[in-house]
């Protein structure tokens, strides 16, 4: 029996977005939308001799939780859980990163709150270039809209008050960092163009729909992705790019419909949490 603070991250899959850039990177960041999943990633933390990071059993350097770790000066094995595909657009560095700011602070009683935690590890999501938007949206989980860029100390948020079954498919990884490092003008005028659509009718409907116009504005779609989600439409249902991956994201059974053979969950209701109350400090292992 081991002291152990654990917590669960939902996934976030990004429907649009724009790169709004600042020298503090807790303000910087983006404003789009997208849906927190019920499929996440359950984060355990420990205390250790060195800094440990795994993710499904494998090492990994995960730079984001490095910097989140090193901002709580944290000694501690950090362990990650998820069936979400990694690199394909479900913000599971976010995830990482959100989660082990949450598990270290109980872990060490750092006595920091939910929006300063996640602050951090916005921060460090924004230096490492591996997201802009998923650690806010994994925080409040639902279908959160991220009206104004940057951390919860600096953000406005709203959300589309609709919850809904998802499904997702994946073919492949693109990267994050070499899109949103790069020009990035156009999917920013097309991030806006999306968001003012989605303000003028918050439903997971308009939200999909934008979001398939924004990436096909942007110049993102793939391939693949516009022959899934064109099979999606015609078998009568609503289905969209997940940024930034090659993953179909569809409402309902679109993609049950239209012949693939999907994961299925739901829009996450609750956002990041600990899983275990502070009084047991004693899971198993």
């Amino acid at each position: 029996m081991t002291a152990v603070a654990r917590a669960f991250v939902p996934g976030h899959v990004t429907g649009f977005f724009t790169v709004d850039r600042a020298d503090d990177p807790t303000k910087a960041g983006s404003r789009g939308a997208g849906l927190a999943l019920s499929e996440g990633v359950t984060v355990t933390v420990r205390p250790a001799e060195a800094v440990a990071v795994t993710l499904n059993g494998e090492s990994v350097e995960i730079e984001a939780v490095e910097r989140v770790l090193d901002a709580l000066e944290a000694t501690v094995a950090v362990r990650g859980v998820t069936g979400l595909p990694v690199g394909s657009g479900f913000g599971v560095s976010g995830a990482m990163a959100l989660g082990a700011a949450l598990a270290t602070n109980d872990l060490l009683d750092r006595r920091l709150s939910t929006y300063e935690l996640a602050t951090i590890a916005h921060g460090a999501e924004v230096q490492a270039g591996t997201g802009l938007g998923d650690v806010v949206g994994q925080l409040h989980g639902g279908v959160p809209i991220r009206l104004e860029p940057g951390s919860p100390q600096h953000n406005k948020m709203d959300a589309v008050p609709a919850r809904s079954r998802v499904e997702f498919q994946t073919f492949g990884e693109l990267s994050t960092s070499e899109v949103i490092g790069g020009d990035t003008e156009a999917i920013s005028a097309a991030g806006e163009r999306a968001l003012s659509r989605l303000v003028q009718e918050p439903t997971l409907e308009r939200l999909v729909a934008s979001s398939r116009q924004f990436s096909r504005e942007a110049d993102l779609v793939t391939d693949r992705v516009y022959e899934v989600v064109t099979d999606v439409a015609e078998a009568g249902g609503e289905a969209t790019m997940g940024m930034l991956g090659q993953t179909v994201v569809a409402l309902g059974s679109g993609l049950s419909d239209a012949g693939y053979d999907p994961t299925v969950c739901r829009v996450d209701p609750t956002g990041a949490t600990l899983v275990a109350p502070r009084g047991d400090r004693t899971l198993p292992e």
